[in-house]
């Protein structure tokens, strides 16, 4: 009776240790890494490509200008703010004149003087002009006098000689004024010269704009050349707009853009692209265009605003496209994983162009019609075992 006893407990844990070894192997193909790997396949159908390039910007003014000194020296005083709207013409601050005001009252006292020596000098022409006429008048009548032997010779010559004494020195008279009228235009140039120079110490706004930036403070010595202001025109805006270079093929002038400001969530701006930079930025692989916007909007947007542009290439003839979400890489090759008859097959394929929505043509390596696998739960090879679902969580359908 003892033994009939263990017997049947024998067999019972027996049976719960199969029990436990089915449940075991069923979860194990079921649910553990025996398992079939979920995957969501598609077929392989022709698809007219609509490429398209997605960008980020910054609005910037098609024109800055940059205010400073044209010479060395202090600034003196500044009067705006970054922010500040300016009108054509407005001082915008100024240099310290240092000594610049008492040299242009120096050369001031200097030009009055030199254009009394012009009237000092023209009135010592007009009095040697008189006595030369005199003089020569003197002459020729003691000239005719000696003809009728009325003087002596001794007289008539001296009367002579009078006349070319007061002839010489109508001449040298007249070279004074001269030269008292190019000092005084000497003078002149050297007196507008400084206050010119002394206009140059004002920082003047050249066009009515914005201020966008105030680089140094009152005190500040600053070279010639170096900009205190900066002020952008806010009514000719465009984007500066970087954009993949592996994408930005077919980037051109003239292709339309759809610009959307993040200040104006939901609204599409259109746009055009106005140039596409000749020089690329090497350190982040990426094409620069300037995106123009037709109209600009109204009210402006803020210089420096962040804007999202999409940019509509040319159609393509349709050919065998598939999602982007399926092309994986093995052994550095770009490929597909075709379903054939249940068992995966690593399809290598060659790539054109892809649209927004995430479709790429396969210009080699697949045909129109067959199966390939868009979404799995892990990484597959080719002896992995699948089970085809519609959808795997947290992918589209």
């Amino acid at each position: 009776m003892k033994r009939l006893s263990i017997g049947r407990r024998t067999l019972a844990l027996a049976a719960v240790l199969a029990v436990l070894l089915g449940l075991f192997a069923w979860v194990a193909l079921r649910a553990g890494p025996l398992a079939p790997v979920r995957v969501t396949v598609a077929t392989v159908e022709r698809h007219e490509i609509s490429p398209a390039l997605f960008g980020i910007g910054i609005v910037e003014s098609r024109q800055t200008y940059r205010i400073g000194p044209t010479v060395a020296g202090r600034l003196g005083r500044i009067d705006v703010q970054v922010g500040d709207a300016v009108r054509a013409g407005q001082v915008l601050g100024e240099m310290d004149p240092v000594d610049l005001d008492d040299r242009v009252l120096a050369q001031q006292a200097a030009l009055e003087r030199a254009r009394a020596g012009v009237l000092a000098a023209e009135a010592q022409l007009h009095d040697l002009s008189a006595r030369r006429a005199f003089a020569e008048t003197q002459a020729r009548r003691y000239e005719q006098l000696r003809a009728a032997r009325s003087v002596s010779d001794e007289a008539a010559e001296t009367r002579r000689q009078e006349w070319q004494v007061a002839e010489a020195g109508h001449a040298a008279a007249r070279a004074n004024l001269e030269a008292a009228r190019q000092e005084l235009a000497r003078v002149r140039a050297e007196r507008e010269g400084l206050v010119r120079q002394r206009a140059n110490l004002r920082l003047v706004a050249p066009v009515a704009g914005i201020v966008s930036a105030r680089a140094v403070d009152p005190g500040t010595t600053v070279v010639a050349g170096q900009a205190v202001v900066d002020v952008v025109d806010p009514s000719v805006l465009w984007l500066n707009v970087r954009f993949d270079q592996l994408r930005a093929s077919g980037l051109r002038a003239g292709l339309p853009a759809r610009i959307a400001l993040r200040s104006r969530s939901g609204e599409s701006i259109p746009g055009k692209v106005a140039r596409v930079e000749p020089i690329a930025d090497a350190v982040t692989e990426e094409a620069l265009a300037k995106i123009a916007f037709e109209p600009i909007p109204q009210p402006p947007p803020a210089i420096g605003e962040l804007a999202q542009v999409t940019i509509a290439l040319p159609a393509r003839p349709a050919v065998p496209a598939v999602h982007n979400a399926s092309v994986q890489r093995s052994n550095g090759q770009a490929g597909v994983w075709v379903v054939d008859d249940g068992s995966l097959r690593f399809a290598p394929v060659r790539l054109g162009a892809s649209d927004l929505d995430g479709h790429v043509e396969v210009l080699e390596g697949l045909k129109e019609g067959e199966r390939i696998v868009v979404y799995s739960e892990r990484a597959l090879d080719a002896r992995t075992r699948i089970e085809i679902v519609d959808q795997l969580a947290g992918t589209r359908p």
